[in-house]
């Protein structure tokens, strides 16, 4: 069932949206009290005064409800980044704008992220950011890099311009990783390494504009492409000729 997103921008919700926000809040109110594990679909339907079925109609598990959780966030940072890039055309400055905006957001699940992230952090779970499952809102995200990089008054290489975003979003992942087991108040520290982060990475495109250094970035990106969980083409199997040879 495709995820519908609950954004800030959304009209006057109909009796069919308030159910599905109602089911969702609910949800997130449960795992940050109880624990991701200790959640059923049962009790949170139970919690949000709807019947079982209802829930699993909205929502088929409970992996699909952090679906929805993703969605919304990624729908808010896409609202929340207009402001800086409306406004910004230096690179560092939009993209420290665009990290900082998803820390504003993400703040109040800091301790839900905390709870559910030794689910998440399993490649084979679909809670995984780089699941098949988290497409939609991975995609989400991607866009918005793509708008950083392409609203910048940085010239780049034609080649570049679609790795970029997609080595942004990982550098993201990083901060998003970091912020997690940040304690500071206020999470202090994960804001630092949003600008630094982004002043690297503007620096880093900065010299990319050097024909010898662009091969470089190119492997990264393919490095990333070729192992990273959820992000890997379908690769030969290096066996598959030989036991052809063998059967012919």
């Amino acid at each position: 069932m495709p995820v519908k997103n609950d954004g800030p921008e959304a009209g006057p919700q109909s009796k069919s949206e308030q159910t599905r926000a109602l089911i969702l809040e609910t949800a997130m109110r449960m795992f940050q009290e109880l624990g991701y594990d200790k959640t059923t679909m049962r009790a949170i339907a139970k919690e949000a005064g709807v019947s079982v079925g209802n829930a699993y109609y909205y929502f088929a598990g409970k992996e699909h409800l952090i679906q929805g959780f993703y969605d919304r966030i990624a729908a808010e940072h896409q609202v929340a980044v207009r402001e800086v890039l409306d406004r910004e055309t230096d690179l560092e400055a939009r993209l420290a704008g665009v990290l900082t905006a998803w820390l504003d957001i993400a703040r109040p699940y800091h301790e839900f992220a905390v709870q559910f992230f030794k689910n998440a952090a399993d490649p084979d779970s679909p809670l995984s950011p780089f699941s098949p499952e988290s497409e939609h809102a991975r995609e989400q995200a991607i866009s918005v890099h793509r708008e950083v990089l392409a609203g910048s008054k940085s010239k780049v290489a034609p080649e570049l311009r679609e790795v970029l975003p997609e080595l942004m979003w990982l550098s993201q992942m990083g901060l998003v990783l970091y912020w997690v087991f940040d304690r500071t108040e206020g999470r202090e520290r994960s804001y630092r390494l949003a600008r630094r982060g982004a002043r690297l990475t503007a620096r880093g495109v900065a010299l990319a504009r050097f024909r010898v250094l662009r091969p470089l970035v190119l492997e990264v990106h393919e490095l990333f492409t070729d192992f990273l969980p959820g992000m890997t083409k379908a690769l030969p199997d290096p066996g598959a000729r030989a036991r052809r040879d063998e059967t012919d």
